[in-house]
């Protein structure tokens, strides 16, 4: 009886006790990175870091060979037709289903006149200070657009990162704005940068159309489009407006390949990340795009980078910094909430 009371009721430490092990907490409790982070290291490791050597491999091999932006933008929209085989495989149709062809086309219109538009402007100003107009002028279109199109409210930690990326920006290329030449260099000068703002603009509204594209193999079909219309638009122009020039060494081949690998992976990892993340948060993380080029225009091509390109792509990186954790720290914040 004795055995039986309560107070009795003793733990028997003869017998080994099981193993402990540590409690897990709730799947609601763990941090799990949210599709929006996904989206955002996305377009950082696959859309800015490759997209860096672009401008300075774009600019090396017109230095070599002279080789022109059209004919640039034709050899890169060769690299999209094999994806053909890819939607062939897949039985689905090359140019999307009929509800939404037009759409698709004026995506790839966009973006074909984005990287023309990019192609251009890196001939006649530094790789680094064209990519600055292009990616600032792309990520103040697309939180302007998403803001008045698609009603998409941004955090403060958002907005916080999004100007100081904005201002990163402003630091790099304000001093040579404010140093363009008179006569004719200076207006060439001057055209690359209207260049580069223009191609940021249909940037933006290319990814919000993209945004707005909904059916099966959507990213392949948008990207075999794109080098279908880049090839329909610049071929007849190739032969009207200029002569055709090959590239005259291994290095002017091997920079055409390299820009056309990279471009096609940077296109797909940009397309993916705009559908889980906004696009101006995208945009301002493919900022990272600059700070590459900057290095490559410093070590590669040897042109001279400023004190306040250094503190400029500084400022850009803490900004992506903010955007990024405050987007990991927010679905920590939801799910325990839940």
């Amino acid at each position: 009886m004795a055995g039986s009371h309560p107070y009795f009721n003793l733990p028997d430490f003869t017998q080994p006790s099981p193993p402990s092990t540590p409690p897990s907490l709730p799947s609601h409790q763990r941090c799990r990175p949210s599709d929006a982070t996904k989206g955002l290291l996305v377009a950082l490791l696959g859309g800015g870091l490759p997209a860096g050597f672009v401008g300075p491999f774009s600019r090396m091999a017109y230095q070599a060979s002279h080789f022109p932006s059209l004919e640039l933008l034709i050899c890169r929209c060769l690299f999209h037709l094999p994806i053909a085989l890819l939607l062939k495989l897949r039985g689905d149709p090359l140019l999307g289903p009929p509800d939404v062809r037009g759409r698709a086309c004026l995506h790839a219109l966009l973006n074909v006149l984005s990287i023309g538009c990019a192609y251009s402007a890196v001939q006649v100003v530094p790789a680094g200070n064209a990519a600055t107009v292009r990616k600032g002028s792309s990520t103040v279109c697309s939180a302007l657009l998403a803001l008045c199109l698609e009603s998409q409210r941004l955090s403060g930690y958002d907005w916080c990162g999004l100007l100081g990326s904005t201002l990163g920006l402003i630091i790099i290329v304000g001093p040579g704005l404010g140093t363009l030449q008179e006569g004719t260099t200076g207006l060439y000068t001057a055209l690359g940068y209207v260049l580069a703002f223009l191609g940021g603009l249909a940037l933006s509204l290319g990814l919000l159309v993209y945004r707005s594209l909904d059916f099966p193999s959507c990213l392949p079909t948008v990207a075999f489009l794109f080098g279908l219309v880049g090839l329909v638009g610049s071929v007849p122009g190739l032969f009207m407006l200029q002569t055709p020039v090959l590239p005259k060494d291994p290095l002017s081949w091997s920079c055409v390949g390299a820009v056309g690998i990279l471009a096609l992976v940077s296109f797909v990892c940009v397309s993916y990340a705009v559908t889980k993340a906004h696009p101006a948060l995208v945009c301002a993380v493919l900022h990272s795009e600059v700070v590459v080029a900057l290095m490559l225009q410093y070590y590669v091509l040897y042109e001279t980078v400023a004190p306040s390109d250094i503190m400029g792509a500084g400022v850009v990186l803490g900004s992506i910094a903010i955007i990024t954790a405050q987007n990991l720290s927010c679905e920590r914040e939801g799910q325990v909430e839940e």
